[in-house]
């Protein structure tokens, strides 16, 4: 038993407990797919949505995105956390209020080089009222939701 214990304490040393750096907080559909299979890039690119396709996948962050070309899967694969939407794709302005609020692919925006999600468009107007006031918020209720609710 004095081993068992031993060895448990040992391998909990080794692994550390888990904390928020080590969680992860994604708003994914069924399948695992973050932004409701739109392409990340293409916000940026193209300045608006663009359905994705399951052949051009990539996994980051315990998210899968899929991209409309190859061009785009390679342009996220080289820099993803600049095209990752912020706050594990849930509602900016939902996490300035510490909630975590689905989005419409729609109501989206770029604040800062960040893509932000939001509810709906009318959500994205209140955000729009104060966009570094909400986007402070956000950045400071974002951890203690992913330590809350992370896996």
């Amino acid at each position: 038993m004095k081993r068992w214990l031993a060895l448990v304490v040992f391998l909990v040393g080794l692994v550390g407990p888990v904390s928020a750096a080590d969680k992860i907080l994604q708003n994914l559909n069924q399948e695992g797919v973050a932004l409701q299979g739109y392409d990340p890039v293409a916000f940026f690119t193209v300045g608006g949505p663009v359905k994705g396709q399951a052949q051009f996948s990539s996994d980051y962050r315990g998210a899968k995105y899929w991209f409309h070309s190859a061009k785009n899967k390679a342009t996220f694969d080289a820099n993803p956390a600049k095209y990752e939407p912020q706050f594990g794709g849930y509602c900016a302005y939902g996490v300035g209020r510490k909630a975590l609020v689905d989005i419409k692919i729609d109501a989206w925006q770029i604040v800062d080089g960040r893509l932000l999600m939001q509810k709906n468009q009318s959500i994205r107007d209140d955000f729009n009222e104060d966009p570094a006031g909400n986007l402070k918020k956000a950045d400071g209720n974002w951890p203690a939701l992913v330590e809350k609710k992370g896996k």
